[in-house]
């Protein structure tokens, strides 16, 4: 019986090494089916301790079982636990992917937006659509800023808005401008979260008294310092001072 070609398996002899592959092809040799079965498991679990990582993956021993089954060309005839087959079923023609057939109407906005726009349009409360509506046109200006790399007049947001929307979604041009509804740091919060908002409480600290109090702690940390040390660095430093003042000053020539 001639033995498979190990270019045929490469994917898998790099993944297994050059000796597991070796043993794999001995299986083929043994004619007794007990002792090949037995020998198939035990080199399932050589290539689990091998390979610690694993058995931490879904389906990692009918993944093994298959692999071994695979690479001995699907003649291997052993009691396995799973129903082996070899991997030319994983190979088939995928699904074709259904992508859009059309672009967006607008490309800096994305199809994103035209979904939101969708969304908005089946709100029937006036105050939800009129909040969706400004949510939208600020969502509008940051992606052209992004796109274009540079800021968008909120007229031209209002333009575009206008016309993804079919004359559906507008807003007061002054009132946008006035409030800056669509900057990102004025975004009106809902009537009912406004009035329940308390402002936190802050207890008033004057300045000059946290100044006081942390001038004395700090001299209160450094006197417990000094003392601690006893002075030993004081005298050190003078030491230090003097040495180098005496090195400074000219030898005087030997009388």
């Amino acid at each position: 019986m001639a033995l498979p070609s190990p270019f045929k398996h490469e994917l898998l002899l790099r993944e297994y090494g050059q000796s597991t592959y070796e043993l794999i092809q001995q299986l083929r040799t043994i004619d007794d089916r007990e002792e090949r079965t037995k020998r198939a498991q035990q080199i399932v679990q050589l290539i689990f301790r091998l390979n610690a990582a694993l058995r931490d993956q879904p389906d990692s021993q009918q993944k093994v079982w298959n692999h071994i089954f695979e690479m001995t060309d699907g003649e291997l005839d052993v009691d396995a636990p799973f129903e082996l087959h070899k991997l030319d079923i994983l190979a088939k023609q995928p699904q074709r992917v259904a992508y859009p057939t059309k672009g967006p109407k607008l490309k800096p906005y994305g199809g994103s937006v035209e979904t939101m726009i969708t969304h908005a349009l089946t709100l029937e409360d006036p105050a939800e659509r009129e909040l969706a509506t400004i949510a939208i046109g600020r969502t509008m200006k940051f992606l052209y800023r992004s796109y274009s790399k540079e800021n968008a007049k909120d007229v031209t947001i209002l333009k575009h808005l206008k016309e993804l929307s079919g004359g559906k979604l507008e807003l007061d041009p002054t009132r946008v401008d006035d409030e800056g509804l669509f900057e990102f740091s004025t975004m009106p919060a809902p009537a009912a979260a406004t009035s329940t908002r308390s402002a936190p409480f802050v207890v008033p600290q004057p300045r000059s008294e946290r100044s006081d109090r942390g001038d004395r702690g700090d001299r209160g940390d450094r006197g417990d310092r000094e003392m601690r040390r006893g002075g030993t660095n004081n005298r050190r430093d003078k030491q230090r001072r003097g040495g180098k003042k005496s090195r400074q000053e000219p030898q005087q020539p030997p009388q």
